[in-house]
C-alpha cells in the first residue's frame, strides 16, 4: 500500500494535531474525515465525540478499515474509568479483524505470568523466508494499530510476529496484566512459543526502550530497531531538576498534591491517568515512578551486543534526538550502530516519523538487507 506523505496542520493545538496526523499517516483513514474532526474540536471530549461519529458513519457505509481506526482514535483519549473505553476497544478489535479477514492473520494467545499475552503472526509472502521480525508498540499502544508496518515487512518476505506486553492492549484490557518494564520476559515468552532461535526486534515509540532492554538479556534477539530510543527520561533535565525530582519523590503526599494541581492540563491529565491505568494503580506519584523507572541503569545498554538501528526525528516532541545521541554513546559493546535522524524536508521529523512512515519503513528494510 502507498502510505500518505505530509505532516498537516489539522488543528492548532500541537498535541491534538499530532494525534490527527498519526491516524492519517497509518494509512487507514481518509484525509477529508481527519480535516473534519480538526475543524470541529476544541477539547478531548470533542475529539472523542467526533471520531465516534466518523466510526459509526464509516461502519454504516461498509468502510470497515476506516471505522476500525476511528474507534481506535476515539478510545485513545477516553479516560480509563469511563465504561466506554472497553466498549470502544471491543468495537475496534472486532472491526479490525473483520476488515482484514482476507489477510490470513494468525492470532495467538500465549501463557504468561499466570495469564496471557496476545500476538499476531503474518507469514512471509514469498519464499524463501528472509528472517523473522518481532515487533511491539509503546506506552498504551495496540498491536493492530501499526498493521501497515507489519504487513509491509511480510510483503517483503519476512515472517512478522507482533505482540503486546503487560500493560498494553488486550494484555491489560482482557488479561489484566499490569505493566512491567522488564521486556525480556514477554519477549522470551514469544520466542519460546514460536520456537525461534533468532529474530530482529522492532520497538515503536517507548517500545524503543523496551526492545533494547530485551536485547540486553535475550541473546536470541540478533538485531534491534529502536523507533526511536528513550534511554533515560531524566537526561532531558538539568542536574538541579534531577535532584529536585529525587527529593520530591521522597514525599509521597506532597508529590501527589503537586501533580494533581498540574492535572488541570488536559494532556498531562491524560498521560497520568493512562499511565495509572497501565500499572493498575491510583496515586499520581505512581505514574511518575513508572516514568522514572525507564532509566539508563535499568536499560543496561552495556549488555547489548547486537546490531542496532536508532531512528529519530529532528522535531520529535516526545522522544527528542538528544536521547538518541545519548543512547548511541551508551551502546559500548554493540556489534554495530546505525543512526538516522529524519528531517522536516522529508516530512518525517515528527515522533515515529508520522508524516512519512513509508520512508522509515524503506530505511528499516534497507538496513535489514545489510544485516
Amino acid at each position: 500500500m502507498n502510505l500518505p506523505v505530509g505532516y498537516f496542520k489539522f488543528h492548532k493545538d500541537a498535541f491534538l494535531n499530532y494525534q490527527l496526523n498519526r491516524w492519517y499517516s497509518l494509512g487507514y483513514t481518509r484525509k477529508e474525515d481527519i480535516e473534519k474532526v480538526g475543524s470541529n474540536i476544541k477539547t478531548f471530549e470533542d475529539y472523542v465525540r467526533e471520531f465516534i461519529h466518523l466510526a459509526e458513519e464509516a461502519k454504516s457505509q461498509k468502510r470497515l478499515k476506516n471505522a476500525a481506526f476511528y474507534y481506535r482514535a476515539a478510545e485513545f483519549l477516553v479516560e480509563p474509568g469511563d465504561k466506554n473505553k472497553l466498549l470502544l476497544y471491543d468495537k475496534f478489535s472486532e472491526l479490525f479483524y473483520e476488515a482484514f479477514a482476507e489477510d490470513s492473520i494468525e492470532r495467538h494467545t500465549i501463557a504468561y505470568g499466570g495469564s496471557y499475552i496476545p500476538a499476531m503472526r503474518l507469514a512471509p509472502q514469498n519464499d524463501p523466508k528472509k528472517g523473522t521480525i518481532l515487533a511491539c508498540g509503546g506506552f498504551d499502544s495496540f498491536i493492530e494499530e501499526f498493521y501497515c508496518m507489519w504487513r509491509y515487512f511480510a510483503e517483503a518476505g519476512y515472517e512478522v510476529i507482533f505482540f503486546e506486553g503487560p500493560g498494553q492492549g488486550a494484555a491489560l484490557r482482557k488479561y489484566r496484566l499490569a505493566f512491567d518494564h522488564d521486556w525480556e520476559k514477554p519477549t522470551k515468552a514469544i520466542l519460546d512459543h514460536f520456537n525461534l532461535s533468532e529474530a530482529t526486534l522492532i520497538g515503536v515509540s517507548m517500545g524503543g526502550y523496551w526492545s533494547l532492554r530485551a536485547a540486553a538479556f535475550e541473546g536470541r534477539i540478533k538485531r534491534v530497531i529502536c523507533f526511536p530510543p528513550v534511554y533515560d527520561w531524566m537526561e532531558m533535565a538539568g542536574s538541579f531538576n534531577r535532584g529536585l525530582v529525587d527529593w520530591l519523590m521522597k514525599w509521597r503526599k506532597v508529590m501527589n498534591f503537586l501533580i494533581r494541581l498540574k492535572m488541570t492540563n488536559g494532556k498531562l491529565k491524560h498521560t497520568i491517568n493512562q499511565t495509572l491505568f497501565l500499572v493498575q494503580k491510583e496515586e499520581p506519584i505512581d505514574a511518575v515512578h513508572w516514568m522514572l523507572a525507564m532509566n539508563k541503569n535499568h536499560l543496561h545498554s552495556e549488555l547489548v551486543t547486537q546490531d542496532v538501528l536508532l531512528l529519530g526525528g529532528e522535531n520529535d516532541a516526545f522522544q527528542p534526538v538528544k536521547l538518541l545521541r545519548k543512547q548511541e554513546k551508551a551502546l559500548t559493546r554493540a556489534k554495530s550502530i546505525t543512526t538516522r535522524v529524519f528531517t522536516k524536508e522529508e516530512h518525517a521529523d515528527q515522533h515515529c516519523q508520522i508524516g512519512n512512515i513509508g520512508l522509515v519503513l524503506e530505511v528499516m528494510l534497507d538496513w535489514l538487507k545489510l544485516k
